[in-house]
């Protein structure tokens, strides 16, 4: 197959040849003269080099940016079934939680279910049970002594505590002994805590402190919900229990019947962050 520079040299000598014929003598000759520099000058035909296939390098993987994350745990959400937890304003780092909703602030019993952390969602686990709540019902801002029960989230003490048998509880379990004490003292150091003095000896501290190890009946097993723990606020309300129910309202714990206490006291793990919440139905989605 010709190149195209050699077939255009050959078209042009056709051309000069054809001319020379009709030319006179001396224009011919300086035409094949000119066809031969042409001939000469024309560079050699050079085949291109055969191509290899582009290589294309694949693209790095790419991690999901910050707004990715949070549209992803958004759709993960919307397709939770609506329940009451998903209402709540927040669970803080709870995957176990305990509600405790009221009809209203001023009533003195309450229903009670547990719930568990799956993935984004949160199932039901036990209940609906009645609790008791306190005698006057809720309150927002409690003191000590007014016999309310605190609204609000708060996590479940490390420390349960009985006058009965550990009932199978995977938190610490201390059984209660003579000189076991709840200081309920506003004025004492160690108000709203836990402690021991001597069997028989009086405690330092006064006020409404209960002597635990005589409280068989509303203590045979319970859980501290730590209200006024951290920091204690002197005054603004102590020894708030999940405790047995004793027939009537509390001083401001919530009481449940013996065995569905210690069902709740037995599922309660702390590797889950366990918490309770606590308000009448106006206000559960506000915590």
């Amino acid at each position: 197959m010709a190149t195209q520079p050699r077939a255009a040299l050959l078209v042009l000598g056709a051309a000069l040849v054809a001319g020379c014929s009709a030319a006179p003598a001396h224009r011919a000759a300086n035409l094949a003269r000119s066809a031969q520099s042409l001939r000469s000058a024309a560079p050699p035909f050079v085949a291109p080099p055969a191509t290899s296939p582009t290589t294309v390098a694949p693209a790095a993987p790419t991690r999901p940016d910050a707004t990715t994350t949070t549209t992803s745990r958004v759709a993960a959400a919307a397709a939770c079934p609506s329940n009451l937890v998903s209402s709540l304003a927040s669970t803080g780092a709870a995957r176990q939680l305990i509600t405790v909703e009221g009809p209203a602030y001023s009533s003195t019993v309450a229903t009670l279910e547990t719930w568990q952390r799956e993935g984004a969602c949160w199932a039901p686990v036990a209940g609906p049970w009645q609790a008791r709540v306190g005698e006057n019902g809720f309150s927002d801002h409690p003191i000590e002594g007014d016999g309310t029960t605190p609204t609000g989230l708060y996590s479940i003490g490390p420390i349960m505590y009985g006058n009965a048998p550990n009932p199978g509880v995977q938190e610490t379990y201390h059984r209660l002994v003579c000189g076991d004490w709840w200081d309920e003292d506003p004025t004492s150091p160690q108000y709203n805590t836990f402690q021991h003095v001597a069997c028989g000896q009086q405690p330092p501290f006064g006020g409404g402190s209960e002597a635990l190890w005589k409280e068989t009946a509303a203590y045979p097993s319970f859980a501290v919900i730590d209200y006024n723990t951290d920091p204690v606020v002197p005054d603004a309300g102590s020894a708030i229990f999940l405790d047995a129910d004793t027939g009537t309202p509390t001083d401001g714990s919530v009481a449940l019947p013996l065995g569905e206490l210690d069902q709740v006291l037995r599922w309660i793990n702390p590797a889950d962050s366990p918490a309770v919440v606590m308000a009448p139905s106006v206000e559960m989605g506000r915590f």
